[in-house]
């Protein structure tokens, strides 16, 4: 994969700091404005980045470039896979996908079209924890409980409270808790266990946007209940209660998801599943494997998920 980087920020720059344990990616260019020039110019000199760009349609005219890795706020992922894909790059773009379904329901279409492969990077559909947890649910039985919790003062909440409305809190831009924290919990457990039969969601608003919420979803003998906040701290896990045991993640769903598996007979297992300990690691090889084979299967697969999430999201929201 000869990998086009759009964006320089935390995300991308955790992204970088694992990079070089991927040989099968080749950091072939990165976009920058002209203001983030120079930093963005010490970025390619650490990774060993082939080129820096300031013009988006010049880096996607670059012949070397195959794949377009979209790490921009929220409300620019649209736009930016959409003209990739016009371009005839693949795409992996952060969560959230899109604001809208029916923005998504486009860049899959388009992706179809053109025969290209397009992924929402969401780091714990591919951890080895992850498929250990698919493999231990049957043990515990008849699931009637899922709850989580990812809440983490966010260090913009302050200026938000003074009146500085920065894109982490500005709705317009894909902000709130929601979107932007609570939405791993979403990924989490839809997809342990599917679409839910009814989604709503409880949010507390501040200046038009929900700086915390709780997400209530129905599979109707089970309730799942996801809270994400960014006024609050508190510490995070996901507990999954059934009539045999629970499986109980001791950390945030954005995490490596470590935890372990208690059964009711005494029986105890750790999640210990996770082939690296960087959180990127996996989904990146596993994408990077895909593009390179062309596995339109396994992507549709990954599509087939994003977009039952992007249902919630819409039923959340409505």
């Amino acid at each position: 994969m000869k990998l086009g980087i759009v964006g320089a920020g935390m995300i991308a720059k955790e992204f970088l700091s694992l990079s070089p344990e991927l040989p099968q990616i080749e950091l072939a260019a990165i976009l920058s404005s002209e203001r983030s020039l120079a930093k963005t110019k010490e970025l390619q000199a650490a990774h060993n980045i082939g080129a820096v760009f300031t013009d988006y349609q010049e880096l996607l005219q670059a012949g070397d470039v195959d794949t377009i890795y979209v790490a921009l706020p929220n409300h620019l992922h649209f736009q930016y896979a959409k003209e990739a894909l016009l371009a005839d790059k693949h795409v992996i773009c952060e969560k959230p996908f899109t604001l809208e379904l029916e923005e998504a329901l486009e860049l899959e279409a388009l992706a179809k079209e053109r025969d290209l492969l397009i992924f929402e990077a969401i780091t714990n559909q591919y951890l080895g924890n992850f498929q250990k947890i698919k493999e231990y649910l049957p043990e515990i039985g008849t699931v009637h409980m899922i709850s989580g919790n990812y809440s983490q003062y966010s260090s913009r909440y302050d200026a938000f409270q003074k009146g500085e409305i920065l894109p982490a809190f500005d709705p317009s831009a894909g902000g709130g808790a929601l979107m932007d924290i609570n939405i791993y919990n979403l990924h989490l457990v839809v997809g342990l266990f599917g679409a839910p039969k009814t989604v709503n969601y409880y949010p507390n608003i501040q200046r038009e946007v929900d700086t915390s919420g709780v997400v209530v979803m129905d599979y109707d003998q089970a309730k799942a209940i996801c809270i994400g906040s960014k006024d609050t701290g508190a510490e995070s896990y996901v507990q999954i209660q059934g009539e045999l045991g629970e499986i109980i993640i001791n950390s945030p769903s954005s995490t490596l998801i470590s935890g372990v598996v208690k059964l009711r007979n005494g029986q105890q297992y750790e999640l210990e599943a996770n082939a690296h300990p960087h959180r990127m690691y996996e989904e990146f090889q596993r994408m990077a494997q895909a593009i390179h084979e062309h596995d339109t299967d396994f992507a549709d697969e990954k599509m087939a998920h994003t977009l039952a999430v992007m249902r919630v999201l819409e039923q959340a929201k409505s």
